[in-house]
């Protein structure tokens, strides 16, 4: 499996020069996603699955994943929710391994399919529940949205939990899950940013060893990391400057059509 995988790795050296520039873009958008619209680096996503092998682009796209992560962390890290964060890991380090299980059985069609499916299914979850709850009359989102753990929201946090951590070892596809998952809890905008950048900065650097010993990180991808990093820095400059510019409704219809966009390009390439 490592050599099948790692041959793959391969290809990195024949892209051309509009494939270079559509990465290169895909790498900027990773950076906006990490400091103002999370989920949109589902297009980065794509993008990455469309240029490269499948499975080796997701080796491609780990570094640079975390790079933003950083910078999202040095930017929001005052307004992180650790309670939230102390709930998920558990669940999260369960989906991981078995997404390693995963990656090791199925070919590309069937993560591109099961990701997508798995995101659309995402939002019309959060979708019906937020529109019980605006039924129900019950409040909106607050600043510690978990301040009373109920039976019910601990359960909620390991069904996503799982699926975060599932997705994002498959495809890197874990900031839509989370993302629904935040909304949910009624996160605002500056806990939401703060509480996934830490998530994703600790589950990614988890995620490494198992993409190595799987074959998706090599000398060639890492390689093609460092001509692209550049690229995340402006974009995680230019979603701090517009993360201030979006107000809370706008930012959650933006998370929320940015994951339905990813869900239907994986589901239909």
């Amino acid at each position: 499996m490592n050599t099948m995988i790692s041959m793959n790795t391969m290809t990195l050296w024949h892209i051309t020069g509009w494939e270079f520039a559509a990465l290169a873009l895909a790498a900027l958008l990773v950076g906006f996603s990490k400091t103002a619209v999370s989920g949109a680096n589902t297009v980065s996503l794509a993008i990455f699955a469309a240029v490269l092998p499948a499975k080796a682009s997701t080796g491609v796209l780990l570094p640079l994943l975390i790079a933003g992560d950083v910078l999202a962390v040095l930017t929001y890290r005052r307004h992180a929710h650790w309670p939230t964060l102390w709930r998920l890991f558990p669940a999260v380090a369960a989906g991981v391994v078995f997404g390693t299980l995963f990656l090791v059985w199925a070919d590309d069609g069937v993560v591109r399919t099961s990701i997508g499916a798995i995101l659309l299914l995402m939002v019309g979850v959060t979708l019906w529940r937020r529109r019980a709850a605006e039924a129900a009359d019950e409040p909106g989102a607050a600043d510690d949205p978990d301040a009373v753990v109920t039976r019910a929201g601990r359960i909620k946090a390991r069904s996503y939990g799982v699926l975060g951590g599932f997705t994002t070892m498959v495809a890197n596809a874990g900031g839509p899950v989370m993302s629904m998952y935040l909304l949910s809890a009624g996160f605002r905008k500056l806990g939401f940013l703060g509480t996934s950048a830490f998530f994703f900065l600790i589950v990614n650097l988890a995620k490494v060893p198992f993409s190595a010993s799987l074959g998706l990180i090599d000398g060639r991808s890492l390689l093609l990391d460092a001509a692209l990093v550049a690229f995340v820095v402006p974009g995680a400059l230019l979603g701090k400057w517009a993360v201030h510019r979006i107000n809370q409704r706008l930012f959650e219809q933006l998370v929320i059509a940015a994951t339905v966009v990813g869900g239907l390009q994986l589901l239909l390439n």
